[in-house]
């Protein structure tokens, strides 16, 4: 074994004869799973968010006519869960829309079921299309409307059903790649396909939506609200109101984050919601944020404006179309007929990580 170099020895060679010095090196140690850091850590510790997901748009008048097709070519006890996965274009076939969040397009056809399971994953549905069909957490139903945002919480037995005429598609959100990433996930198959109604409809929203909780009963889903159901009707009238009666944010119109009652955090431990409207003739300014965001368009139209370095991708959406934010991207919205934007990101791990930033630009 060669002896090691002194400083000076090491600062005397010639750049041909250092970088031979280091590839030996590095060929030698490799053996026992060595590498050296110098050769990554612009990479590892960057100077500000460097993340391979890029800005995406999906028109739902494009997506739907998948989805239907799908309905013909799979049955929902076939596929468990009939959905199309939105990928993000720089993460294909990784499931992800960002590197922590997942997030697909559900269809459960007219008399289908879509069986009872459970899994460590934290869920989120966001009514797109359709109204009547049901999903059931835990003992107790409710029925979907468009614009409800309604919360699987982690390890809760759900099904979902539709007993109506038409077909009804909703946005899937899922912490799937923040689980995977700490390899904590489990999931098991309910015994029967659709669980043992125990509670009346409304139930939660009557014991947790009121300002006021139970006496003498622990949070039924510990870190995730015991509200299960938000629906639409109640967050739209508030965010008429507050356009009418309250300042407009020059960044965000009139934003409003959903919170877990029990303790007025996030909903979920691993995603935050929020429910925005633009009012007619805004032109915001620009922000950006660490935690990755993925909009649906309730309604109205309007279009985003998303940049990062010399890219620039302009967006122009509608009902129902999604699109994608990704970290530390600048994002600047624009309505002259106004619209309401739902949303959810992976800010809740950011601030209990203590890593969130957000930067509001003028």
């Amino acid at each position: 074994m060669n002896a090691p170099l002194t400083p000076g020895a090491v600062n005397a060679l010639g750049a041909a004869q250092a970088a031979e010095l280091r590839k030996q090196l590095y060929a030698d140690m490799s053996p026992l799973n060595l590498t050296p850091l110098w050769e990554v850590l612009h990479a590892l510790v960057p100077q500000q968010p460097q993340t391979p997901c890029v800005p995406a748009l999906w028109k739902y008048d494009e997506v739907r006519p998948f989805l239907m097709r799908a309905g013909t070519a799979i049955t929902a006890d076939e596929a468990v869960r009939r959905v199309l996965i939105l990928e993000n274009p720089a993460l294909r076939g990784q499931s992800a829309i960002t590197q922590s969040l997942y997030a697909g397009l559900q269809l459960i056809m007219p008399r289908e079921v879509a069986p009872s399971h459970r899994h460590t994953q934290s869920a989120l549905r966001f009514i797109v299309e359709g109204s009547g069909a049901y999903t059931a957490v835990d003992g107790e139903r409710t029925t979907m409307h468009p614009g409800d945002f309604i919360i699987t919480p982690s390890w809760t037995w759900h099904d979902h059903g539709n007993d109506t005429d038409e077909p009804v598609v909703w946005l899937d959100g899922l912490d799937i790649p923040t689980i995977r990433f700490f390899d904590a996930g489990f999931a098991q198959n309910d015994d029967g396909k659709v669980q043992k109604v125990t509670r009346p409809e409304g139930t939660s929203l009557a014991t947790y939506g009121n300002n006021m909780a139970p006496l003498r009963r622990d949070a039924p889903y510990g870190a995730t609200s015991p509200i299960f159901s938000y629906p639409y009707a109640r967050t739209r009238d508030a965010l008429h109101q507050l356009e009418r009666d309250a300042p407009i944010d020059d960044w965000d119109g009139v934003k409003l984050r959903y919170v877990n009652p029990s303790t007025g955090g996030s909903p979920m431990p691993t995603m935050a919601t929020f429910m925005q409207r633009l009012p007619a003739g805004f032109n915001g300014k620009a922000y950006r944020q660490t935690d990755g965001a993925v909009f649906s368009v309730v309604e109205g139209t309007g279009s985003v404006q998303v940049a990062r370095g010399d890219a620039t991708h302009t967006f122009h959406f509608g009902p129902r179309d999604h699109f994608v934010v990704p970290s530390w991207h600048t994002a600047r919205f624009s309505s002259q007929t106004g619209c309401v934007l739902f949303s959810f990101s992976d800010r809740p791990v950011h601030q209990a990580l203590g890593i969130h930033k957000e930067e509001r630009l003028s």
